[in-house]
């Protein structure tokens, strides 16, 4: 059965809102890694609980590869408005692992000397009393299956969204756990696109992932020409790549093989990465202008990237302070 759609003029803009028909919703297809229609899941409860009185809307949104400087050299004005800039660390250095952090509940910390790790990982979940706009969490619930979207769909009522720009998050990965819908975009860099696909509903709150990929290789707007952007593969494209490189068994290096990036083309591209967190500031104003009232939002990255520092490109098995380091704010925006 197919969900109702409606738009609905709210505050000081269009948001997409519709209701929510309970019982079992059809499975839209979708290919793994192409970017089409959401995943949709085909198992919903027949009847979830009502949520919370004043419950807000929840959005997590990860930059992806920002590192905390770069976010720091744009100058981000609408940004701001969310609340005070903090420089945390990630729990990772990827995508994936980080990514799974983030839907345990576990934001990127601040790293204080002299406390017990317990100590803090209860001071940082005390903090979603706000996030979500109610008292009385139940975090016993959260276990065994220790994550977000589980406990806050099935025990709280909440609808939960993931929108993702990277491949290796894609629907069919694993962190797609009770997710009403999970979509990889068309494009791995167009935030603008992503906000258009969000969906808010009447009757519940929801929760809601973006991996937004502008930040990430090639640090690029979507408005940019791609044919002259290098070309280098993240993990999902060496798993998809590597059997035509080994023979034998042994990896077969060929003549092919990319060389490693002058400090002139570092500097450029760390300045791609300024330019696009200035250009995603803008893309912000429209997210503020469509999300419905009582919509708190956590701006953060996944982990951060380097420019050359140490002899390193990028992020993944690497061991650094500026691939830890990540912007963090959050707020209520209505």
């Amino acid at each position: 059965m197919a969900l109702e759609r409606k738009l609905s003029i709210i505050s000081r803009g269009w948001s997409r809102v519709e209701p929510l028909v309970s019982g079992l919703v059809g499975h839209e297809s979708s290919s793994a890694g192409k970017g089409n229609s959401p995943i949709i899941s085909p198992v919903l409860q027949a009847k979830r609980p009502d949520p919370p009185k004043g419950a807000n809307t929840y959005i997590v949104i990860t930059l992806d590869s920002c590192r905390f400087d770069s976010f720091v050299k744009a100058k981000p004005k609408t940004l701001l408005k969310l609340g005070p800039l903090e420089k945390r660390y990630t729990y990772a250095t990827w995508t994936a692992p980080s990514h799974y952090n983030l839907l345990m509940g576990l934001l990127p910390h601040s790293s204080p000397p002299n406390v017990y790790a317990s100590e803090y990982y209860k001071n940082d979940f005390a903090k979603y009393s706000e996030r979500l706009g109610f008292d009385g969490m139940e975090f016993g619930k959260m276990v065994p299956r220790l994550y977000m979207p589980s406990y806050l769909r099935n025990n709280v009522g909440y609808r939960t969204q993931a929108l993702v720009s990277m491949p290796v998050l894609n629907p069919q990965t694993p962190l797609n756990v009770d997710f009403d819908s999970f979509q990889l975009m068309k494009c791995h860099n167009d935030m603008s696109a992503m906000v258009d696909a969000l969906r808010f509903y009447v009757e519940r709150p929801s929760y809601i992932l973006m991996n937004v990929g502008e930040t990430h290789y090639p640090y690029a707007r979507p408005t940019e020409d791609t044919s002259d952007w290098p070309r280098i593969h993240g993990v999902n494209g060496v798993f998809k790549n590597l059997d035509k490189q080994l023979r034998d068994g042994q990896l077969v290096q060929t003549a092919e093989a990319p060389q490693f990036f002058s400090d002139e083309k570092m500097r450029e591209m760390k300045h791609r990465q300024i330019d696009t967190v200035k250009y995603l500031d803008e893309v912000f104003e429209k997210l503020f202008d469509v999300v419905p009232e009582n919509t708190y939002i956590t701006v953060t990255a996944d982990h951060g990237e380097l420019f050359g520092e140490g002899g390193y490109f990028g992020h993944g098995p690497i061991m650094h302070k500026k691939v830890m380091e990540v912007p963090f704010l959050e707020g209520r925006i209505r």
